[in-house]
């Protein structure tokens, strides 16, 4: 099953279920993905039941699956990423034995096919691709062997970062607020059966296709996550408890051949030039640029659809 958010003219938009050819839709007898998440397990079986899809879809019209949430998580669990990272921010971060995670702006998710506003060209601005989750209410202290049963459904997250002020903020002992504005998301959240067996011990088990301006950037593959999204749920409960509607991500989906698979954000590129060359040649992002990701399975298929969007001046 695959959801999405129609734009209506409100915040939260409107609950739509997606056609399997995905050109059309039905409007859900929900109002809201918020609303949907909050009784997931009735909202799943009437969701389910819709097989009758009357209204064409315009992927232009659609708002992020999720437009706001309560919270938002996100991991990095791609040690190849991390690595790279700490290169090009020149830090030596402590590397505990559990996943690392970080709460960010929730209150925006941008449409995917939004225009993007970003404050200062001169700010490092870059792309994250990334996957996540969409969860139920999970109860403080729920381990990882529980964890799967709070996963409703699955997206496709663009992480904007600004990196000229990453480095800064991380060496205060804080961490990120200005460094980190609102995400992007890809048009659909599926839930993990739409996977099929490529949704293995709670890993996305496909290639992260991204172009930037149009050419090819990476095509990193999503199953090798040090730790699963289980692992990132019960990390986020360990202390707390977690409404539905909490966004959890993976982090910068990363591979340890990134030379040959390319990747999936700019700083990670620039890392590798720093130990291929000494120095980082890419530049970062200027307004006007684009950014196009789109998650594939093994026969070619998004179940996510495309993310698409520009950077312009805010």
């Amino acid at each position: 099953m695959r959801l999405a958010t129609l734009n209506n003219g409100t915040k939260d938009g409107r609950l739509i279920v997606i056609s399997p050819s995905a050109t059309h839709y039905a409007p859900a007898p929900i109002e809201t993905m918020q609303a949907a998440l909050e009784d997931w397990g009735n909202a799943k079986t009437a969701l389910a039941a819709i097989t009758n899809f009357p209204e064409i879809l315009d992927v232009d019209q659609l708002l992020a699956p999720l437009p706001r949430a309560w919270q938002w998580l996100d991991g990095s669990v791609y040690p190849s990423h991390g690595a790279l990272m700490d290169k090009v921010l020149g830090i030596e971060p402590e590397k505990p034995n559990a996943p690392l995670m970080y709460q960010g702006v929730s209150d925006t998710f941008y449409a995917p096919r939004a225009d993007v506003p970003m404050a200062d060209e001169a700010l490092g601005i870059d792309f994250e691709g990334e996957f996540g989750i969409l969860t139920t209410a999970v109860p403080m202290g729920t381990p990882a062997a529980k964890a799967g049963d709070h996963i409703a459904l699955v997206v496709q997250i663009n992480d904007w970062s600004l990196r000229k002020l990453a480095g800064p903020e991380m060496k205060t002992g804080f961490g990120w607020i200005q460094a980190k504005p609102p995400c992007g998301m890809a048009p659909f959240a599926v839930t993990p059966d739409e996977l099929g067996e490529n949704w293995r011990n709670f890993r996305p088990a496909l290639h992260l296709n991204v172009q930037w301006n149009g050419a090819q950037f990476g095509n990193a593959y999503g199953e090798p996550m040090a730790y699963g999204f289980d692992d990132l749920l019960a990390h986020g409960a360990r202390t707390r408890n977690l409404v539905a509607g909490t966004v959890i991500g993976s982090g910068t989906v990363s591979n340890e051949n990134f030379r040959e698979v390319g990747s999936s954000c700019i700083a990670e590129r620039r890392g590798i030039e720093i130990v291929d060359e000494g120095a980082p040649r890419t530049e970062f992002m200027t307004y006007g640029d684009t950014v196009r990701m789109e998650a594939t399975l093994p026969d070619g298929r998004a179940p996510f659809g495309v993310l698409e969007q520009k950077v312009v001046q805010a």
